[in-house]
């Protein structure tokens, strides 16, 4: 399934404001048809299993509620504003739209949030830490782009919305079906509707620096002698009762700079980048239906729209990261990987080849274990 072409020149895109400054892009998608109408969205936010929240605007005061929601929830009498996460999870079409931003790493691209509001209806002036894509969908929403911020910007008083104390527009966009606005982390913004309408947030995840540390550091931890201890062989005669000398720091740091220098796979890294947000197993009778049906001889091997799937090559082979877990395959299996990577899905002769090569075979086993894939 197709979302179709995006209307951007990608490396004046990437050289001017990937990560630097908010960009509009007028009918981004010419002849934009939403993937999703509010009546479906709302449908989905009456499942216990999907994370939905409605802000609300009452008695000046912003506030939220968490779903799953019932059909009496969407009978306001104040702006309101529905929004559905990962969405790309639960509908094709959506998740489709993941396509427009294929020229960026596939590992960087978290989600499809979807919201609808009514007139008026908006979640208050924030800005978030990721990088995210606004597209219109049905009717028009204004939004006002403000200063860049970061955890020093005054905050209003609430436990769980983080909206800005003082929100100073620079800037201010009305888009309609098809428009799309880029904005970098850091950066103020303000949504209202004008109407009722609904917007897709194609929303990228950055994982933490002190997050990469720690897996840098436990992959090392691993991998380590536990029996090294500090050592001062030529050590210089103490004058001073009870003191570290700043000549026993020097060997501390050195010591523990090659520690830090030891050779060590980067694997944490695709784990750690390619960790599911949300539960993407399936049940053993399910699975063992799947794994029937493989044996057999599939039709279709289809990517799992929740699935994460990264992989990086090396003088081993390929290893694949599949929602949060790295295994080491041959290189044989590039092509058919490349192919399961850019169209998500392998079927007719190409599946049949596929299957036809052990090493490939092994990889769409693994990739059905850990709930990446389904077979039809």
């Amino acid at each position: 399934m197709s979302a179709g072409e995006l209307k951007l020149d990608k490396e004046a895109f990437l050289a001017r404001h990937w990560q630097r400054e908010p960009l509009l892009i007028r009918r981004a998608i010419a002849d934009f048809s939403p993937p999703l109408s509010a009546a479906e969205l709302a449908g989905l936010a009456l499942e216990e299993d999907i994370e939905s929240r409605i802000v609300e605007y009452r008695d000046r005061q912003w506030q939220l509620h968490h779903g799953p929601f019932s059909e009496a929830d969407f009978r306001r009498n104040v702006p309101w504003t529905l929004l559905v996460q990962a969405v790309d999870h639960y509908s094709e079409a959506v998740a489709a739209l993941r396509h427009l931003v294929d020229f960026l790493p596939r590992w960087r691209v978290d989600d499809v949030m979807v919201s609808y509001a009514v007139d008026g209806g908006s979640v208050g002036p924030h800005y978030d830490n990721y990088d995210v894509f606004l597209l219109q969908g049905e009717g028009v929403r204004r939004w006002r782009i403000g200063q860049l911020c970061d955890a020093d910007t005054a905050l209003l008083p609430h436990d769980e919305l983080r909206l800005l104390r003082d929100f100073q527009c620079r800037q201010e966009y009305r888009l309609e079906p098809g428009d799309m606005l880029y904005l970098p982390p850091g950066v103020a913004h303000w949504g209202i509707a004008e109407g009722e309408c609904t917007t897709f947030s194609i929303g990228f995840r950055a994982p933490r620096v002190n997050d990469m540390v720690s897996r840098w550091v436990d992959s090392l931890l691993a991998k380590m002698e536990p029996d090294l201890f500090y050592s001062d062989s030529h050590i210089e005669p103490a004058s001073r009762a009870g003191e570290i000398r700043p000549r026993d720091l020097q060997r501390v740091t050195a010591q523990l700079q090659a520690a830090l220098a030891q050779d060590c796979d980067n694997h944490w890294f695709g784990e750690l980048v390619t960790e599911p947000r949300y539960d993407t197993g399936s049940d053993d009778e399910d699975l063992a239906g799947a794994a029937a049906l493989l044996a057999r001889g599939p039709e279709l091997v289809a990517l799992s729209p929740a699935a994460r799937l990264a992989w990086q090559q090396e003088a081993a082979g390929i290893v694949v990261f599949a929602n949060g877990e790295a295994r080491v395959f041959s290189a044989a299996i590039l092509p058919d990987l490349l192919l399961l990577c850019e169209t998500w899905r392998l079927a007719g002769r190409p599946l049949r080849l596929a299957l036809d090569r052990p090493d490939t075979r092994l990889l769409i086993e693994h990739l059905l274990t850990l709930g990446c894939i389904h077979v039809e």
